[in-house]
């Protein structure tokens, strides 16, 4: 397998599930040093470090920072410096949801909403630019969403924050054009996560349904494929982001829904 990434240090938010591990997982077989970042519970966030350096043979990390906290997200970046010498790529893709009409959603989950998906990936970037400006050579990838791009009801936060990463990358390229330095938005339709599962087993709670059948109401609705997305291939997409090939590309947002947003 090529190493692509090797004596590259790559950071990627919200890796203990889904999408993020799928990426970490990745970036370290192409031979990446990678610190991870979530929530989890400790002994299997461990066991999931170890068992990704083992089979790549490569250092992994675990920093645990509260991304709603724009000093921990920021610490995220100083530790990962401190302790590996630089930030060559850095993954934003933490993010939580909450579904509720706009005259119903709690304030404090749409704070909470915006400080995760959106703000702290300010946050983290702030910092990583500086150490990357300082080298010439650099790799943000935001992972946005189908909801940076097109609207649900009911998602008010979520589609805010996800359209405001799709700006945040337009700029972050935009402000690095002159160097070797690119920012990119990945744009996922529905994918096989947690955070979609919940989404899954709310609605068939509500409808006394199945989950099977929520399941394929829920995909069918908006996924013409009517299949999952997979975070594997999400990840080889990220790979191709950090790579040379992909050294001219900037201010993107790349979907891989399903043809979701080709309606």
């Amino acid at each position: 397998m090529m190493k692509s990434l090797e004596n590259r240090v790559a950071v990627v938010t919200g890796s203990t599930s889904g999408i993020g591990l799928a990426i970490a997982r990745r970036f370290a077989l192409a031979g990446a040093e990678v610190v991870m970042n979530g929530f989890g519970d400790p002994a299997e966030v461990d066991r999931l470090r170890e068992e990704i350096a083992e089979a790549a043979q490569t250092r992994v990390h675990f920093i645990p920072a509260d991304l709603s906290k724009p000093a921990e997200a920021q610490m995220l970046i100083k530790q990962t410096i401190a302790l590996c010498g630089r930030i060559d790529v850095l993954v934003n893709n933490a993010g939580i949801q909450h579904v509720a009409a706009i005259p119903d959603f709690p304030d404090d989950k749409w704070d909470a909403v915006i400080a995760i998906n959106l703000s702290s990936a300010f946050h983290t970037s702030k910092i990583a630019l500086a150490d990357m400006q300082k080298r010439d050579w650099g790799r943000i990838i935001n992972v946005a969403s189908a909801h940076g791009l097109v609207a649900s009801v009911n998602k008010a936060a979520y589609v805010a924050s996800k359209h405001g990463i799709i700006g945040l990358t337009k700029v972050t390229a935009l402000e690095n054009a002159t160097r070797q330095i690119t920012c990119n938005a990945i744009c996922p339709g529905w994918v096989d996560t947690p955070l979609v599962r919940k989404q899954i087993e709310a609605r068939a709670a509500a409808q006394n349904i199945s989950v099977e059948e929520a399941t394929k109401q829920l995909v069918g609705e908006k996924q013409p494929s009517q299949r999952f997305v997979s975070p594997e291939s999400l990840a080889e997409l990220a790979l191709f982001l950090t790579s040379e090939a992909g050294g001219s590309v900037t201010g993107s947002a790349y979907s891989m829904d399903g043809g979701w947003t080709a309606q």
